[in-house]
């Protein structure tokens, strides 16, 4: 049995893991690489190994960095079954399409400045059509409950209460040269237990072999209570100044989370009532699928909805939620203070840039970020205090506000991380594998591990691999 690393290995971004075993091969996860456009379009583009010799792909959780390259893995031959659960599923749909449109579109752009230079234009690494042509492909079980998936192979998804269907994964397998069985447990994305919408992960005991995620495996977060306190002091700060709250977000899991804190302050009475506007297509969508999930609401939720008398966390009366781009335009004629949620969540791509460009040079003006900024984002580069930063190719002085707010983050902490892996029999289990993480963050937390008692741990590097007898 042997295990390699296609992705997020020292790096949060581009989830992929390649299992070997009994003749199979099955990818846990399959996702975009996000960083320097040059970088991302090349390692996007190609894979470490044949995509036609992939027996199977188990499929954390919708989000891009996880699933965004299943397209092109279709496109260059696969052809076996994406297993997940049903949200991620429904999820998947959209986030592929939207991908795949943003794909289209970033080439087209990128291509108008090649032919200005004489350079050979450049293919897409997917359209929507090849996103539409992998969704067939997917097949959704639900949590706890165990299927098998290749020869010797069980899959059993439990809640990893990171967004809506996000799961860790369990494989119980049996490898037939051998005659040995291992238990192997992928965390994905966890999440954390004090959640503003989804019940926190679930817990398991035994496993032989846990590859563990680290984002923030060196830093500990604020609590959900500081960060609705600090959502409050910015929203309240800046609609004294008459300024707009600008805020990068991703479209599934931390928009929707956002636009639920919101809902509890309005509804309290703690924010001035100020108009909220969701400007992407993909955002709204996933609100959608968030709605035909109530099963996924915490008890929290159900609460509020109980006692505010609102029917739905993601609906109140001063939100706006805007698809066409005819409405994504005018909100930048709009001079009374608002709030404007937009993806994407590293202000990379997305109507988010169209709002950065108009709003980023008035002090009066907060931009707010929620989310994990990775290396060379634009976002990071913002968040880092840049005096100026390039959008669309040109400059633009950084006069707004910079603010950010940890505590809504949908990743487990250090803590967290340590308490969940803490549930795991450290005699039984003999490696503990840290990848989605820069760094510093998993060799951090590769030492509190190591303090814990866990027996072997390893951050691995891009393309290493590791065998198993």
């Amino acid at each position: 049995m042997q295990l390699t690393f296609h992705g997020a290995a020292q790096e949060v971004t581009g989830s992929m893991h390649l299992l070997e075993v009994n003749g199979q091969r099955i990818l846990l996860d399959c996702g975009l690489y996000q960083g320097h456009r040059a970088d991302s379009y090349t390692r996007n583009l190609n894979f470490l190994f044949d995509p036609k010799s992939i027996n199977a792909v188990v499929l954390s959780h919708a989000h891009i960095d996880h699933a965004g390259k299943l397209p092109n893995l279709v496109k260059q031959g696969f052809t076996g079954n994406i297993w997940c659960t049903a949200a991620t599923r429904n999820l998947s749909s959209y986030m592929l399409l939207d991908s795949g449109h943003i794909q289209e579109m970033d080439i087209q752009y990128l291509n108008k400045k090649r032919a200005r230079e004489g350079e050979e234009p450049l293919q897409p690494i997917y359209t929507q059509e090849d996103a539409r042509n992998a969704l067939p492909l997917f097949i959704s079980i639900g949590v706890q409950r165990p299927v098998p998936i290749a020869d010797g192979v069980k899959l059993t998804f439990y809640n990893a209460g990171h967004i809506l269907g996000a799961a860790f994964v369990l494989l119980e397998i049996t490898e037939f040269s051998t005659g040995k069985e291992w238990r192997l447990v992928f965390s994905g994305d966890l999440g954390r237990k004090e959640l503003a919408i989804l019940y926190p992960p679930d817990t398991l005991s035994d496993a032989d072999i846990l590859i563990l995620e680290s984002t923030y495996g060196d830093r500990l977060h604020g609590s959900y209570v500081d960060a609705q306190r600090r959502l409050e002091a910015v929203v309240s700060a800046t609609a004294k100044r008459r300024g707009k709250v600008i805020i990068p977000a991703f479209a599934v899991g931390r928009t929707q989370e956002l636009v639920y804190a919101l809902n509890v302050l309005d509804e309290a009475g703690d924010i001035p009532e100020l108009p909220v506007f969701v400007d992407s297509p993909l955002a709204v969508n996933a609100t959608d699928v968030f709605r035909m999930h109530p099963e996924a609401w915490n008890s929290e939720v159900q609460e509020f909805l109980t006692e505010g008398k609102r029917r739905n966390p993601f609906d109140y009366p001063n939100i706006e939620y805007v698809r066409d781009v005819r409405r994504s335009k005018q909100i930048n004629f709009i001079t009374d203070p608002a709030i404007i949620i937009s993806a994407s969540g590293m202000a990379e791509s997305g109507r988010i840039l169209h709002h950065l460009k108009n709003n980023i040079t008035r002090k009066e003006n907060t931009i707010l970020f929620v989310s994990f900024q990775a290396e060379h984002t634009l976002g990071r580069r913002i968040l880092e205090g840049a005096d100026e930063v390039k959008i669309y190719g040109e400059e633009y002085p950084v006069r707004a506000a910079v603010e950010r707010i940890d505590g809504y983050s949908a990743h487990a902490d250090q803590g967290e991380l340590l308490a969940w892996a803490a549930h795991f029999d450290k005699q039984r289990l003999q490696k503990t594998f840290l990848v989605h993480g820069e760094k510093e963050a998993a060799f951090t937390l590769a030492g509190k591990l190591t303090e814990q008692g866990h027996r072997s741990v390893e951050v691995p590097v891009l393309g290493q691999s590791f065998a198993f007898s």
